[in-house]
């Protein structure tokens, strides 16, 4: 018997050329949103009971900003014009082709979000100002100046 130790395993080459930690032993799985892209076609919109889609539909309309919004994720926020905490921002209530960026003027309406009622969400989003000097995308990936 010898009493050397057996010999370490040897780090996969794309591994070591990078300088990965290999010690872990762990590898990434493959994850469909790494790539930040959207599934197509799009989401359709949440399921809400009949009686939350009517009330939202014969609110009164609000007008905002969007704050931000993640297309890769699916959400944002508005920044109501009248003040008041921001508004969460589905990607299955935005309407219309754009994607919407920082700085959009939009109108909403707003809708509780379940299951408590305590928070609102935005729903029949329509961007009515593109915010000037961005690039928009459009849903199929175009990309237009404003």
């Amino acid at each position: 018997m010898s009493s050397e130790p057996p010999p370490l395993p040897q780090p996969p080459a794309h591994q070591a050329s990078v300088g990965l930690d290999t010690q872990r032993g762990r590898e990434r799985s493959p994850s469909p949103l790494r790539g930040n892209v959207v599934p197509s076609p799009l989401p359709t919109r949440r399921t809400r009971t009949f009686s939350a889609t009517v009330r939202a539909s014969q609110g009164p309309v609000y007008k905002g900003v969007c704050k931000c919004f993640c297309r890769s994720k699916g959400h944002g926020f508005i920044t109501p014009a009248d003040g008041g905490p921001d508004i969460f921002l589905h990607i299955s209530d935005v309407e219309g082709e754009y994607v919407p960026v920082e700085g959009d003027e939009v109108t909403y309406k707003m809708c509780s979000i379940p299951p408590k009622n305590e928070k609102l969400q935005a729903v029949e989003v329509v961007i009515t100002h593109l915010a000037p000097g961005t690039k928009h995308e459009t849903w199929s990936g175009h990309v237009v100046s404003s």
